[in-house]
């Protein structure tokens, strides 16, 4: 959802880097698990606030610019259950990443490895035999089965 980009002030606040097209959704969230890795904590978010197109947030229990300064870097994150579920034909990047990519002849082309958001349009990292970076977008990508673990593309081998 983002991170803890410095600490803003001296009573603990914390500047904030949403990763999200809508920074409005981290403002929305009572509380934010924060670390890195396999660890984290679960943070009760006082207050959180727009300033100059990021966010700051007060985050409950930490009280001074050192405690906020141990956070710098931490990624935040919420439970997957705490998420609204996405509308049709709208996906979590993290329901598509390992699934099997095929095209419409039938060849495996590999799986999806990451996707990397671009100015334009967000790209499937596909790793197989070779690397294919394959826009998501209704030109290319034809079915997605979540559930059956396949995407269907519009894509040759080759290219």
């Amino acid at each position: 959802m983002g991170r803890i980009a410095a600490p803003f002030g001296i009573k603990g606040w914390v500047k904030v880097q949403s990763f999200s097209d809508d920074p409005g959704t981290l403002m929305d969230l009572d509380s934010w698990r924060i670390g890195r890795g396999d660890k984290h904590t679960v943070f009760h978010v006082d207050t959180v606030q727009d300033h100059s197109n990021t966010l700051v947030a007060k985050l409950d229990g930490i009280d001074d610019r050192d405690a906020a300064f141990a956070l710098r870097g931490q990624e935040i994150s919420i439970q997957r259950s705490r998420l609204p579920p996405p509308a049709d034909d709208e996906f979590y990047w993290s329901e598509l990443i390992g699934l099997k990519v095929v095209n419409r002849e039938g060849a495996v082309l590999g799986t999806v490895s990451s996707l990397m958001e671009t100015g334009a349009h967000d790209l499937l990292v596909i790793e197989g035999t070779r690397e294919h970076l394959i826009p998501f977008v209704a030109a290319f990508v034809g079915k997605v089965d979540v559930a059956g673990g396949v995407i269907e593309v519009d894509w040759g081998e080759d290219y």
